[in-house]
């Protein structure tokens, strides 16, 4: 009987699957159609050939960051202690899809930093950053940086930490990665190969050791972000400037998009809580309850 040894995912594509176990890298499936594995799983596998296994087991999570639309779900990263959500002056970012992976971090009890790249684009950087500002009094920091000028502004968060890069596409994300690890391209390209015979430019999400401590996860950029996941009248608990006006509503079951004697429209009107956010909440509670 072949003797099960742990690894750690490294990078996936469909229900393909790089994983590292101790210096030894493996390409793997899944048994049957199971692909609820994700990159920073750790796993069990049984080795079929030198270089070939089959995952058994995926151990117990520390946090899992996905999205999810009806009744499918995307896994994006699995184990991670950071969200590393990259946005920047041209094209310009959707704020939307930035609430969106703020409460996605949020419901997995995942810290998250909002980068802001691009940084050498003058007064477009500067305005961008303005708008921005309203998140770092919730609390979440936005570090400014260009990839192709100056990263080290974010090192400091990365630091001992598995972080996982999201965002939608444009926003320089992999020229982000590339910056902070410049083998990462290579890497890239042999992770493409061994998963799929060089078929396939890119992977579902790829991680990289940025030193002893600290590993980045990329992932594909997005357009939308599905919340599918989140229950709707949990969905105000996850907006932390909600939270000290929740229960003082006029009605019980209030969802704060209309009603009166509502103690979160009344902060909003008193300036406690941004456009933004308010109107991001009552988006996301829309699609939550398909009205």
């Amino acid at each position: 009987m072949t003797e099960l040894r742990e690894g750690l995912v490294i990078a996936s594509y469909g229900r393909h699957y790089q994983v590292e176990s101790g210096d030894a890298q493996y390409e793997c499936v899944t048994r049957g159609r199971q692909s609820d594995v994700a990159c920073g799983d750790k796993v069990k596998l049984k080795l079929t050939s030198p270089n070939q296994g089959v995952i058994e087991t995926v151990m117990p999570r520390t946090s899992l960051l996905h999205r999810s639309v009806a009744h499918r779900s995307k896994l994006i990263a699995a184990n991670v202690d950071l969200t590393v959500i990259v946005v920047a002056p041209v094209p310009s970012y959707y704020d939307l899809l930035v609430n969106r992976c703020l409460i996605a971090a949020e419901a997995a009890g995942i810290e998250a930093v909002i980068c802001l790249n691009k940084s050498d684009l003058g007064e477009l950087a500067d305005l961008a950053y303005q708008q921005l500002s309203a998140y770092i009094t919730l609390g979440c920091p936005v570090v400014r940086v260009s990839a192709h000028h100056d990263v080290t502004a974010l090192l400091p968060y990365l630091r001992g930490k598995i972080s996982a890069f999201v965002g939608q596409s444009g926003m320089g994300k992999s020229s982000l990665i590339n910056a902070l690890i410049p083998a990462a391209d290579s890497v890239t390209g042999d992770i493409s190969v061994a998963l799929d015979s060089g078929k396939h430019t890119t992977t579902s999400a790829k991680m990289y050791q940025l030193d002893a401590t600290s590993r980045l996860i990329d992932s594909p950029g997005m357009q939308a972000f599905g919340l599918n996941h989140v229950k709707a009248d949990e969905l105000d608990q996850l907006f932390i400037e909600f939270r000290p006006y929740i229960g003082h509503c006029r009605f019980s079951n209030c969802k704060h998009t209309h009603e009166p004697g509502c103690a979160v429209l009344t902060a909003h009107q008193a300036g406690k809580i941004s456009d933004t956010r308010l109107a991001a909440y009552q988006d996301i509670l829309k699609s939550l309850i398909g009205k």
